[in-house]
């Protein structure tokens, strides 16, 4: 009889308001199969937990506890931006991660995280087979910035979408009230370095029934600040006012971003900020319009309060379904996000080789952007508003909402110190 393994369960990047039904999923499907898998442990602060030897036994956690991760925004058991790159170069830290797992006989690794995590997981997976001790790595998908190839979606970004669409909403309501004797253009600055999909979700504050002026700044469409100019002045004088939606990442045409910093993060990506300001500085310049500016920075991946009931199912649905993959004996592997039809909008699980997941963008499509590039057309709308549709409010009390946080007690350690 085959040896019992034990599982081990990691958060990478930047969190989600949603990345926590992820794990909620694993652990309790993994509990579900007891008979096969041993105990599971997570890494405190991501890949980090398991290079240092810092395993939790989230054994110790009751159930009720694992259950209240569904609702509760950022990452439980701490995550981390710590990139590690190819075999060659990190070959110390990828055998360091396979003795470590050798040692607390993890034979089932989940990574939840975006295309670099999904790079990792597929390394590991490789080095383990070439030192003789298999790992089943499984990635389990998570990115704000919905880049991930292959999924039609990724689990983070619908909460997201849904959060700048109302606060887009919302503040142009604010705008609209004032423009006649103050502000007559609000700028919001959110995440996306490379990829507008946040960005895009501005565009639903107007439908039918919301005759709201947004325009759009995609990092798939080069700045050019005339025509911005232009667009911004047509929407204030037929309105009286206008909202632009930022992506942190608009560049312009030689690639410089409008609010590179010169900095770069721990995975050697530029350090952004301040595209919102930069913006509605032009504007003030160019047409002498006020203006009022604000970045949603964290505000938008934790708002675990207004999170999209869709993204909340799917984010659980993928983490359950990287173990029942495991279990079916699958190694280095997606569980994916598979769009049946927009209405009604039905989807299902899938999978893809992490070989064509690694290291790979999913830029938003140009038939999704409209002609003039300000906004989106009705096919990126189609895609767009499934994903935020649903509510699913954490509980409440006292006027706030109740979120766990965890015991997250770690396990002896076995092997000698490791300095990153």
């Amino acid at each position: 009889m085959a040896k019992k393994m034990n599982a081990f369960y990691a958060q990478s990047g930047g969190v989600t308001a949603v990345i926590n039904a992820s794990a909620a999923g694993v652990i309790e499907t993994a509990r579900a199969n007891k008979s096969v898998i041993g105990k599971i442990y997570a890494g405190k602060n991501g890949i980090i937990g398991a290079l240092k030897e810092e395993l939790i036994d989230t054994g110790k956690e009751s159930k009720s506890a694992i259950a209240a991760l569904r609702h509760t925004p950022s990452g439980a058991f701490g995550s981390c931006r710590f990139k590690l790159k190819g075999l060659t170069d990190s070959k110390r830290e990828y055998e360091r991660l396979i003795e470590v797992f050798k040692a607390h006989d993890i034979g089932y690794f989940f990574y939840n995280g975006g295309g670099d995590s999904a790079d990792t997981c597929h390394k590991v997976s490789q080095l383990s087979q070439e030192m003789d001790f298999p790992i089943q790595a499984i990635h389990v998908p998570k990115t704000v910035d919905n880049d991930l190839p292959i999924t039609d979606n990724c689990p983070g970004f619908g909460s997201v979408a849904k959060y700048i669409a109302v606060a887009t909403r919302e503040a142009s309501y604010d705008v609209r009230s004032m423009c006649a004797t103050s502000t007559k253009v609000f700028v919001l600055e959110v995440m996306g370095r490379h990829a507008g999909w946040i960005a895009a979700a501005g565009a639903l504050a107007a439908d039918d029934n919301n005759d709201i002026p947004v325009v759009i700044l995609f990092p798939e469409v080069e700045f050019n600040r005339e025509k911005f100019m232009a667009v911004v002045k047509e929407k204030v004088d037929a309105y009286g006012y206008c909202s632009v939606v930022v992506s942190e990442g608009v560049h312009y045409a030689d690639g410089k971003f409008l609010a590179e910093t010169g900095l770069k993060d721990a995975f050697g990506h530029s350090q952004l900020g301040g595209a919102a300001p930069v913006v509605a500085n032009m504007i003030q310049e160019d047409l002498g319009l006020k203006y009022h500016w604000a970045v949603a920075d964290y505000l938008q991946r934790a708002a675990r309060h207004i999170a999209s009931k869709s993204d909340v199912e799917q984010a659980y649905a993928m983490g359950k379904a990287a173990v029942e993959l495991a279990l079916e004996g699958k190694n280095a592997v997606m569980p994916t996000v598979v769009r049946k039809s927009d209405k009604p909008y039905r989807w299902e699980v899938g999978e893809a080789p992490l070989s064509k997941v690694a290291n790979k963008e999913k830029m938003m499509p140009k038939s999704f952007i409209s002609r003039d590039g300000f906004s989106i057309t009705p096919k990126g709308r189609a895609y767009l508003e499934p994903l935020i549709k649903g509510e699913d409010y954490p509980p409440y009390k006292n006027g706030m909402p109740q979120y766990v946080t965890l015991k997250n007690i770690l396990i002896p350690k076995k092997l000698d110190e490791f300095e990153l």
